[in-house]
């Protein structure tokens, strides 16, 4: 039920009917989740980081909910962001978008050889995410050949 108020855009009613289903099982990762979607998409972050810690208390595995506290914690805490898309990977493999994630925030700390090898996973996982490789780094070299150097800008 909530689900579909939320499609049709009743994030008030959704986030009700989430509340009530955690009133019946308090541990529920799916409503706590739920919760952190309709916070995320209110600007309100804090609320969402905390339904997300919630859905990772249930199930410390959870991909959508590690993946999603880790786009809210990219720029302002990448190295807890890396933390969590590893683990994403680790949970749901291939991951492309959590591999395109984590190449970005190689990138941005000029780990190229890191981004690229991660940008080279997101790619092979889903080719239709090429278009969002950084353009530096579509046509990189293999990060494993004696002629790429950690940190080259090739």
């Amino acid at each position: 039920m909530g689900i579909l108020q939320e499609k049709y855009h009743d994030p008030k009613a959704a986030a009700q009917t989430y509340a009530r289903v955690l009133e019946l099982e308090p541990e529920n990762k799916f409503a706590w989740y739920n919760l952190g979607v309709l916070a995320q998409e209110a600007g309100r972050t804090g609320d969402a980081r905390a339904a997300y810690d919630r859905a990772l208390k249930a199930d410390p595995a959870f991909p959508p909910a590690l993946f999603n506290e880790a786009l809210l914690l990219e720029r302002s805490d990448p190295d807890q962001a890396a933390a969590l898309l590893h683990r994403a990977v680790a949970a749901a493999p291939p991951a492309a978008t959590a591999h395109l994630h984590l190449g970005r925030i190689w990138a941005r700390r000029h780990l190229d050889r890191e981004a690229a090898g991660e940008f080279r996973l997101a790619v092979a996982a889903d080719p239709s995410l090429r278009s969002q490789v950084p353009e530096k780094f579509r046509d990189s070299p293999d990060p494993s050949s004696p002629s790429s150097e950690a940190g080259s800008d090739s």
